[in-house]
């Protein structure tokens, strides 16, 4: 898929959340990449094999004060190459955007039926 059709089945995807979470997404930037770099593996304490499906890089809400009103945006990453990977004949990209797994299965992994 390219990467701007993966950006709009993203986009899509984040403007049909319900609005208590639409709200949540002020100060937000959501960003698409084909896969997370070494440091991002590192940080995320991934096992060998295992790959990501996104991360959330900033401060969270629940952690955050009143000293908190200028801050960059918080980042949302959403890796396209672990949402591609388990993509197979029943399956397609679109209709597993609204779901958030914590990490792919290992390459050549068995892919679960998801009819």
């Amino acid at each position: 898929m390219l990467r701007r059709d993966f950006e709009e089945v993203v986009r899509q995807a984040l403007s049909e959340l319900p609005p208590e979470f639409q709200d949540a997404l002020d100060n937000l930037d959501v960003q698409v990449r084909w896969a997370p770099t070494p440091e991002e593996r590192r940080r995320s304490r991934l096992r060998p094999g295992a790959d990501l499906f996104g991360v959330y890089m900033g401060r969270p809400l629940t952690h955050r004060t009143h000293f908190d009103t200028m801050v960059p945006p918080d980042v949302i990453v959403i890796y396209q190459r672990a949402h591609e990977l388990p993509a197979t004949f029943a399956f397609t990209v679109e209709s597993g955007a609204t779901t958030v797994p914590l990490a792919a299965p290992p390459p050549g992994s068995p892919v679960p039926d998801c009819e």
